[in-house]
């Protein structure tokens, strides 16, 4: 198990950059993949992207391909989630997340909101 606590969110123009981290206790940290979602007001939660426990795979969701970029520091239990050229349709609470692999989401953080203003 690991607990997950995600910080780096707030409020930025569009065309702006936000970058999120994902801080998690727990010695298994490398073993997990490790993943970020949104949850937009009023819609469902939606995958965003995810990184392998080595960092060698890494999956996008279309809509955000080539603006977002995850990365991984296994020796500081951290994910990070560089944001760039956010939209407004990127206004969401974001939600980092572990897993054995990708799409076995286990554990999830409690969310960090991110407000893009056009």
């Amino acid at each position: 198990q690991v607990q997950l606590v995600e910080s780096g969110g707030g409020l930025v123009q569009a065309g702006g950059s936000l970058r999120l981290s994902c801080a998690a206790s727990g010695r298994t940290f490398s073993s997990y993949a490790m993943g970020w979602f949104r949850q937009a007001p009023g819609k469902e939660r939606e995958f965003v992207v995810a990184i392998s426990w080595s960092g060698a795979r890494t999956a996008y969701a279309d809509s955000v391909k080539g603006r977002f970029t995850i990365s991984r520091d296994n020796a500081k239990t951290t994910v990070y989630l560089q944001m760039n050229s956010l939209k407004p349709e990127d206004t969401a609470v974001y939600y980092c997340a572990a897993g054995r692999s990708f799409g076995s989401w286990s554990n999830w953080g409690q969310g960090t909101q991110v407000t893009v203003s056009s």
